[in-house]
């Protein structure tokens, strides 16, 4: 990654899950060579790490708005350290 790279620790509220949003935040991910990972929490929201151009992980934001099924009422954001070693963007369980 860049210099000019960071990393986003994000908290989405809504509905956003049982829509296929970690499906769809991976596709997107990839397509942009984004990093990080996505994974459903026990309270209904679904948490983001995400690392990149910030104008990349904007671009992933505007891809759930959208989405027919995806609706996000609420996101929680959070400026963390980059990771330098991280290769990829995945979906954990």
């Amino acid at each position: 990654m860049q210099g000019r790279d960071v990393r986003w620790y994000l908290v989405f509220h809504g509905r956003v899950q049982s829509v296929g949003f970690r499906y769809t935040a991976k596709r997107a991910a990839d397509r942009l060579g984004l990093t990080g990972w996505v994974r459903n929490r026990y309270d209904g929201t679904v948490e983001m790490e995400v690392q990149g151009p910030r104008e990349r992980i904007e671009q992933l934001l505007r891809t759930f708005d959208d989405d027919r099924y995806i609706r996000v009422t609420e996101l929680e954001q959070e400026n963390i350290p980059t990771v330098a070693e991280e290769t990829g963007f995945y979906a954990r369980r």
